[in-house]
């Protein structure tokens, strides 16, 4: 049986890389692949455009379709402006909690798989054994968007994905959606006792956002019947707004960054679609009837679809049994888990520590939850050598 000691052994490692989203993982990376090769496993490295970043996508037993992958990114929130008891990239043990940034999120899942890869490297494997670790789920989800054309693109299938965000172990059969942009509006600029001689960016804005809003009041008119997200309807927010530079001139340049979360991909469709609309066919004309080179342009920052509940879902059977529990959840934050089933996989989220932990100053994992993290990973093993 693996202990809990190697696993936390591994997890101060982990630890010491400081993934944060804006830096590399490379060196993350080399680490887990040295330890998953060792056991055995055939590796491969998926690097991004900068070649500071990677994925890393293991295997371990037949090839073939029908594999579980245990799935976990390897990036780590900053830890700049928080007041943290120790150095947050030294892993610290304390009343049976392990302090150090990535330690539920999620660190601390890849731990234990990867204390586990010789365990399983031990079994004759019947189905795929797959280790997915990527880079920059904090900031959109760009590795596990990567991964999965890689998956495709080469025609690799597995079935099974159990992504080990921090769900206290509990069983999570499906999240929102998280879509982030920027929307620049570019007018012209003039003075403010001739408003009609210029095109604020600032009103056109304000008049973009309201429709936003009334999209907003759609959905939550026609929120899915028995929905058991909080709030169960597709939210739409504006985080912030920038424009102008006086009160007496024209705003020639306005910036809106904005999200939805959505509850069914159909609504992220419904809101792209309707938003498209009113910009092409009532602001736009509006605006270049004053100036032709007036404009609109929607930056993508993120588009990352949600996990939808599924009747029949695999992995939701595996981990059930697993974990003892036939109870299974939905929350609003986002993870990689909607990639997966996009691709054709059934998925859930299950792994050890508390969402509550995660991004804050000290943050924490009990070695209670890595061990029942373990004992979920062990029971997997008569699962894969059936």
């Amino acid at each position: 049986m693996t202990s809990v000691a190697e696993t936390v052994s591994i997890l101060a490692d982990l630890v010491a890389f400081p993934t944060v989203s804006c830096d590399g993982n490379l060196e993350l990376i080399a680490y887990a692949s040295e330890k998953l090769s060792e056991a055995g496993a055939h590796v491969s490295l998926m690097t991004d455009a900068s070649g500071h970043k990677a994925n890393l996508f293991a295997t371990l037993g037949p090839e073939g379709d029908g594999g579980i992958v245990l799935s976990g990114h390897t990036d780590v929130v900053p830890v700049e402006g928080q007041v943290w008891s120790s150095d947050p990239f030294v892993l610290r043990e304390s009343d049976g909690l392990l302090y150090g940034r990535g330690t539920c999120d999620m660190k601390g899942f890849i731990a234990a798989s990867l204390a586990m890869a010789p365990r399983y490297a031990e079994l004759e494997l019947t189905r795929p054994l797959h280790f997915a670790f990527t880079y920059d789920e904090e900031t959109g989800c760009l590795g596990g968007q990567h991964l999965v054309r890689e998956l495709v693109g080469h025609g690799i299938k597995p079935s099974v994905a159990i992504v080990g965000e921090p769900t206290d172990m509990r069983i999570i059969e499906g999240h929102k959606g998280c879509y982030e942009y920027e929307t620049v509006f570019t007018g012209l600029e003039g003075h403010g006792s001739a408003p009609d001689r210029g095109v604020n960016a600032v009103e056109y804005a304000v008049r973009y956002i309201s429709k936003l809003m009334e999209l907003q009041a759609a959905l939550k008119e026609n929120a899915p019947q028995g929905n058991r997200f909080d709030p169960p309807w597709t939210t739409l927010q504006v985080g912030r707004i920038n424009g102008g530079n006086a009160r007496n001139t024209i705003a020639g340049v306005c910036t809106v960054d904005w999200e939805m979360r959505p509850v069914r991909n159909a609504d992220a469709k419904f809101v792209k679609s309707g938003i498209e609309a009113y910009r092409d066919e009532v602001l736009l004309p509006a605006m270049r009837a004053v100036h032709p080179d007036a404009d609109i342009l929607t930056h993508v920052i993120g588009e990352v679809c949600g996990l939808e509940p599924a009747d029949d879902n695999e992995a939701r059977r595996i981990v059930s049994e697993l974990v003892g529990d036939n109870d299974a959840d939905v929350v609003s934050f986002g993870t990689e888990a909607g990639l997966f089933q996009e691709i054709g996989m059934s998925v859930v989220v299950c792994g050890p520590g508390s969402i509550s932990q995660a991004h804050k100053p000290d943050e924490y994992i009990a070695t209670e939850q890595l061990q029942r993290c373990l004992d979920m990973l062990e029971g997997l093993t008569v699962r894969l050598a059936a």
